[in-house]
Formats: structure tokens, C-alpha cells, sequence
């Protein structure tokens, strides 16, 4: 769930609870009391209230400068099953193509409408990216989101095409009939591409990773258009999400 979306006045204190935590997407803090209350639209004597609460089991921490996430949930975060696996299976092949093409490697999950990422190898020479561990962007605009997409089942494809998809760029795909043919594409070549669609002056291509015969993630290398050979880069890519996928495979 990543926010809860009904009326404040009727959530329970457990939901409230994680929606002030929720509030601290995407950087962690610092946030001011103000900027608690003001973005879960509860009172200002709720909001410190939740806070003095998190504060003392260690899930929020406070600074001079305002709150940031604490501590306790990091810990938490890092032991959860189906990332943890995934991550212990990846990170081998992800620094194999590392140093294969000394680009930006990603690795991401679908949540909902988002991929999420659930690690990242920083090339030498990156450029900016707007990808980050435990953040998000839209399955539509995202290489890694486009491999996870394609073979997540035909309902939930309708669904996403059924919706108006979002735009992060002028090149970003809005028109389903076009997202339509692009999945199509991945579906016949195990590859998905990404030109400029999530930030101006990047590209990517990515390949899913299985488990159990359904896709648990998906694998990317980003580099800066103008090098972008997907000739040289898809063998690489493919070659690590297979590895990826026969790793879990046998950790079944």
C-alpha cells in the first residue's frame, strides 16, 4: 500500500500512523511538524502526537532540523523476505554487468502502477538519474517498468491501458495504442527499451527476471543517449536477467 487515501477523520490510528510515515517520501526527512500535518491533513496536535510516538519506538527521529525516518525502519526494511532473496540472488550478476558495460545498473519490483528499486550500482561517468533505492517511478516511463509490465498477465495490462498514463517527459508514451504495441515488442524480444521517457537525455534497456515461471523483477542498464548501443548492451542485459532467474530458481 503506498498511502492511505481515505478521509483522515475516519482512519484508524495504525493508518494514520503510517500516513505520517508516508509523508516522508521520497528523501526521508527533514520534515517540520507543519509539513507532517499539512501533507496527511490532520491536526497539528495528532500529527506531533503520532510523532512523539514513532520518535520513542525508533520509526521516526528527531534533529534540530526537523524529523527524518528513523533507524528502526531501515532495519526492518532490509530483512524483508522477497527483497532480501531477490536482492542476495542479483547483486552478483548486477556487478557482472557492471563491469560489462560500466553503466548504472538497476533493479526493480512492480508495485501497483510503479516499479520500485530495490538496488542500484552507480556507473563512474552516470549521469543524473532520477531513480533511487526505495523510490518509484511509473511502470509506463521506465525500461525496467515496461519488462515488469509486459509479463505481469493480460488483466492487469488492460487495467494499466484502461488508465491515463502518466508523463514525465515530452517523449513519455501516453497513448495506450502505443503502449499497447510496445509491450507487444517486449513480449516477442525479452527486451525492453526506454528513450528519454523518465528523464531528458538518458535511455535504457532491460530484461525480466522470473521465479516460479511468473516476473519478480526486472534488470536495467542506464547510460546517456549518446551512448546507447542497444547491439552491445542487450546480450549483457539478458544474459544477467537469465542468470538472475535461474539463481532463484534454485533457491526455491
Amino acid at each position: 500500500m503506498r498511502s492511505v487515501t481515505r478521509n483522515p477523520d475516519r482512519l484508524s490510528m495504525l493508518e494514520k500512523s503510517w500516513l505520517v510515515l508516508d509523508a516522508f517520501r521520497p528523501t526521508g526527512g527533514p520534515l517540520r511538524l507543519m509539513d507532517v500535518a499539512q501533507h496527511c491533513h490532520l491536526p497539528k496536535t495528532t500529527a506531533f502526537r503520532l510523532l512523539t510516538e514513532l520518535t520513542e519506538i525508533g520509526a521516526v527521529a528527531r534533529k534540530e532540523n526537523g524529523y527524518y525516518l528513523g533507524r528502526r525502519l531501515f532495519e526492518l526494511g532490509s530483512i524483508v523476505p522477497l527483497e532480501r532473496d531477490l536482492r542476495h540472488a542479483a547483486l552478483p550478476f548486477m556487478h557482472d554487468l557492471y563491469e560489462a558495460t560500466r553503466e548504472t545498473i538497476h533493479l526493480g519490483v512492480r508495485d501497483g502502477l510503479d516499479v520500485v528499486y530495490v538496488e542500484k550500482i552507480r556507473g563512474h561517468e552516470s549521469f543524473s538519474l532520477p531513480s533511487r533505492v526505495g523510490g518509484r517511478l511509473p511502470l509506463t516511463c521506465t525500461g525496467v517498468g515496461k519488462a515488469l509490465l509486459a509479463y505481469s498477465g493480460p488483466e492487469f495490462i488492460e487495467e494499466v491501458l484502461s488508465r491515463p498514463l502518466r508523463r514525465l517527459t515530452p517523449h513519455s508514451i501516453v497513448d495506450p495504442k502505443r503502449l499497447e504495441e510496445v509491450i507487444g515488442q517486449v513480449q516477442a524480444s525479452g527486451l525492453a527499451y526506454e528513450r528519454e521517457e523518465a528523464q531528458r537525455g538518458g535511455a535504457c534497456i532491460a530484461a525480466p527476471v522470473f521465479s516460479g515461471g511468473a516476473v519478480v523483477a526486472a534488470l536495467s542498464v542506464s547510460v546517456p543517449l549518446a551512448r546507447f548501443h542497444p547491439t552491445r548492451l542487450a546480450p549483457a542485459v539478458k544474459t544477467a536477467a537469465l542468470g538472475v532467474s535461474r539463481a532463484l530458481t534454485r533457491s526455491i
